[in-house]
C-alpha cells in the first residue's frame, strides 16, 4: 500500500486508545485528541442535557405575557406584563360587558306597533299574547320574537279572464258556458288564526273563491249570469266564502266580491252578440208597442168619460141636451163649408163675405 497505518485511528491519526498509552502515535500529536481534516468540531456550550427546550418555553412565556399586557391579566393571578405594556382594570372590562347586556335588553325587549298592523309575541316559538297599535314590552330576543301582520290593510285578488290571459270558464245552470273575472277583497279579521291555521293564505283564498263561483253560477242561468243577476251572485259568493273559511278558523274576512266581466266564450262571441242585438230589438218593439196601447187607451178612457159626463147632464134635461148636441154638431160641420142661408117669405140673395175674402187673398197684386 502507498501508506501505512501504524495505528487503527483511520488515515488522520490514532484514536483515543492509543493516546492512553502514551505512545506517540503516527499522526504526530502531542497527546490530544486527533484532529480531522476539517478543523475541530464545534462544541456546545456547558450546561445540563435539554436547555434548548427550557429556551423554547421562555418564547412562549414571553409571547403570553406580551397578550396580557394588551387584554390584562384578565384577573387570573400570573405575572404582570412588562413595562411599557397597557393594562385594562378589571372594573372597566363589567362596565363594558354590563353596557353590552344593558343595550341587549333596550334594544329587544320594546317593540312598536303601526297603527295598522297587530302583533303577535311568541316565546320560544309558542303563542303568548296579540297586541295593538302603540308601544310595548317584551322578554328580550331570542326569548320572545314579534311577528307583525296588517289587520287593517284590504287585500285584493284578481281570479279569471284578464287581457291576454286565458279564459276562466265556467258552466251554468242552463248548460250554457260563460266566461269569469272577478276580484276579491278581503282582509286579517284575526291575527292569530291567521298566522298559525293557514300555511299559504292568499291561495286559499283564491280556490274558497272559485269553488264558491262556480257553485253559485252552476244555479244560475245564462242570461241571469250575464246581466240581472251578477249583484245578487256576487253577494252569495262572498256569503259562500265567508262560511268555508270560518269553518277552516282562517281568520279571514271578505270584505266583497266584483263581478268585472261576464262574456261568453271567444269562440261563440259574434254569435252571441247577433242573439243580444236581436233580443234587443224585440224588446224595444215590445215596448213601442205598450206605449202605443197605452196611448189608446188613455184615449178611450178620456172619451169614455167626456160621454158620460154629457148623459149625466142629459138626464137632467134631455130636450135643452138634445138640441145643444145639435146645434153643437151643425157648428162643427157647417164651419167647414161654404153655405147659403135662405129664410122663407121675402128671399134675400145671401152675400158670401168668407169667399170673397179668399178670392181677394188669392188675387195676385195689381201691377204698377
Amino acid at each position: 500500500m502507498p501508506w501505512q497505518n501504524n495505528n487503527d485511528g483511520g488515515p488522520w491519526g490514532g484514536n483515543d486508545a492509543g493516546s492512553g498509552e502514551g505512545g506517540s502515535g503516527s499522526g504526530g500529536g502531542s497527546g490530544g485528541p486527533p484532529k480531522n481534516p476539517w478543523g475541530d468540531k464545534p462544541r456546545r456550550p456547558p450546561g445540563p442535557r435539554g436547555s434548548g427546550n427550557r429556551d423554547f418555553d421562555d418564547i412562549i412565556r414571553r409571547g403570553q405575557e406580551k397578550l396580557r399586557s394588551q387584554f390584562g391579566n384578565g384577573g387570573s393571578g400570573g405575572s404582570r406584563p412588562p413595562s411599557g405594556g397597557f393594562e385594562m382594570p378589571a372594573n372597566s372590562v363589567a362596565l363594558i360587558g354590563g353596557a353590552l347586556v344593558a343595550a341587549w335588553v333596550v334594544l329587544t325587549s320594546f317593540y312598536r306597533v303601526d297603527a295598522q298592523e297587530a302583533a303577535i309575541v311568541q316565546r320560544f316559538g309558542a303563542h303568548v299574547e296579540t297586541t295593538g297599535p302603540g308601544l310595548h314590552f317584551k322578554l328580550p330576543w331570542p326569548i320572545d320574537s314579534v311577528i307583525r301582520r296588517k289587520v287593517e290593510e284590504i287585500r285584493v285578488i284578481d281570479i279569471g279572464a284578464s287581457e291576454g290571459a286565458n279564459e276562466n270558464l265556467m258552466l251554468t245552470g242552463d248548460q250554457n258556458i260563460i266566461n269569469l273575472a272577478y276580484a276579491v277583497r278581503w282582509k286579517i279579521k284575526d291575527p292569530e288564526l291567521f298566522l298559525y291555521q293557514l300555511v299559504e293564505p292568499e291561495q286559499t283564498v283564491r280556490e274558497v273563491a272559485e269553488s264558491a263561483m262556480r257553485a253559485e253560477i252552476s244555479r244560475a242561468s245564462l242570461n241571469d249570469a250575464l246581466g240581472p243577476q251578477r249583484a245578487q251572485i256576487a253577494d252569495q259568493v262572498r256569503e259562500r266564502m265567508q262560511e268555508l273559511l270560518d269553518s277552516y278558523r282562517a281568520g279571514i274576512d271578505v270584505r266583497g266580491v266584483d263581478i268585472k266581466q261576464a262574456d261568453p266564450p271567444a269562440a261563440v262571441d259574434e254569435a252571441f252578440k247577433d242573439v243580444s242585438a236581436a233580443q234587443q230589438d224585440a224588446q224595444q218593439y215590445l215596448n213601442k208597442s205598450r206605449t202605443y196601447a197605452q196611448q189608446l187607451l188613455a184615449t178611450a178612457q178620456g172619451a169614455a168619460a167626456a160621454f158620460d159626463a154629457v148623459y149625466a147632464q142629459y138626464r137632467l134635461a134631455p130636450e135643452v141636451t138634445r138640441k145643444r148636441m145639435y146645434l153643437e154638431t151643425m157648428e162643427q160641420v157647417l164651419s167647414k163649408v161654404d153655405k147659403t142661408v135662405i129664410d122663407t117669405g121675402n128671399v134675400q140673395t145671401y152675400l158670401p163675405l168668407p169667399e170673397v175674402r179668399r178670392r181677394a187673398a188669392a188675387a195676385p197684386p195689381a201691377q204698377q
